[in-house]
């Protein structure tokens, strides 16, 4: 038996190698960014009008003029216009590249407007270059936008049109195998009889993966040796990750481990120091790698959480990011195992983030999944 710190280690250097696909802009959400992205031109391009009002030469403006002849309108996406004369002004939108012979802009609840005048109160306090938006305040040509390894959000996508980048370069999604097994499972359409359950591990980790835009295929194969080492078999050939839940304890009818390495899948442990989730087995077959995890629903659960999405996501680039919290009352377990203990987040007056202890009945009280907001990992 080993350490969750041992669990990470050998997880960690077995990380696959995905490689990377194009793909259109737009069906790009949430997949992982493998290249960077520069800016095609300045951000701004131009500099840009953010009030709607008029534009002036702020020397006018010194001269102590407050009267302004209205010589035209700039509206957003038509060319420069030219203010050629001193003493006016030019009415311009948001948006708007800001007229030649202009420096700055007074938005209209500043400004009184009737019969082609523009007039100013004395009052007001106008800066030189106010709500004009510069070119290349904000990026310059070749600067680096979004970085590699992001994770592509809303935001991002919006940055991908705004340089043109019709393909981008992200992350190949890698192949994943959910694997139920067990006599006693039935389809969720089924009545179970008193011995049986329906299943219900597949779909908690079908939707975990599908939460990070990773598809999966499920499957499911009864306590039979023969059904069970042929469906594994066409299994592992087809996919690059396969997560198991089930049939990895001692057991008279466990035959996960010792089917998988008769088929080749080296094992890397068997059997970690924690609490849910000990008879947690992983392994690599040439270049897929195999989680298989105890049965029972909250164990299932926390090795996708602690291990397998984590897992995934630095095999794409992410970095896994760990979130503290304070314990709000005390809380004792036996054996000296690490405790992944289910609890409910809250902050204080002072923002500091408290977990609330909410322990369940086990490690098959599935239900209690749903009242919790969190595992804290207590060592």
């Amino acid at each position: 038996m080993i350490t969750v710190a041992e669990v990470d280690r050998i997880i960690n250097e077995n990380h696959l190698s995905l490689g990377t696909e194009q793909i259109p802009f737009e069906t790009s959400l949430g997949r992982v960014l493998k290249e960077n992205v520069l800016a095609d031109r300045d951000f701004p391009p131009f500099d840009r009008v953010m009030m709607d009002g008029i534009a002036i030469r702020y020397s006018d403006w010194q001269r102590q003029v407050r009267s302004f002849s209205i010589a035209g309108l700039q509206a957003a996406g038509d060319p420069a216009s030219q203010l050629e004369k001193q003493g006016d002004c030019i009415e311009v939108m948001t948006g708007a590249i800001l007229p030649l012979g202009t420096d700055t802009v007074i938005k209209y609840e500043e400004v009184e407007l009737s019969d082609g005048i523009a007039l100013v109160s004395s009052d007001s306090l106008v800066k030189q270059q106010q709500h004009v938006h510069k070119k290349g305040a904000d990026r310059l040509e070749r600067d680096v936008l979004i970085k590699e390894d992001t994770i592509i959000g809303p935001a991002e996508l919006a940055i991908l049109a705004t340089v043109g980048k019709i393909h981008v370069e992200v992350a190949t999604l890698p192949k994943v195998a959910v694997v139920a097994t067990g006599d006693e499972l039935v389809d969720v359409d089924a009545t179970p009889a008193q011995h049986q359950i329906r299943k219900s591990n597949v779909y908690e980790l079908q939707a975990g993966l599908k939460e990070k835009g990773i598809a999966s295929k499920i499957y499911h194969y009864v306590d039979d040796k023969t059904t069970l080492r042929a469906g594994l078999e066409q299994v592992l050939e087809e996919h690059d990750i396969v997560v198991l839940s089930g049939g990895v304890s001692k057991g008279k009818l466990d035959y996960v481990p010792e089917i998988l390495e008769d088929l080749g899948v080296q094992k890397l442990f068997h059997k970690v120091m924690q609490r849910p989730g000990k008879p947690f087995w992983f392994g690599r077959h040439e270049q897929a790698v195999v989680f298989a995890l105890p049965g029972n629903p909250v164990s299932t659960f926390v090795g996708l959480i602690r291990y397998v999405l984590p897992f995934i996501g630095e095999s794409m680039g992410i970095k896994s990011k760990v979130v503290r919290a304070r314990l709000s009352e005390d809380f004792t377990f036996k054996p000296n195992l690490t405790y992944f203990l289910q609890v409910l987040l809250e902050y204080d007056a002072d923002g500091h983030l408290n977990a609330r202890p909410a322990p369940g009945h086990g490690s098959g009280d599935l239900a209690n999944l749903v009242d919790t907001d969190a595992f804290i990992e207590l060592p």
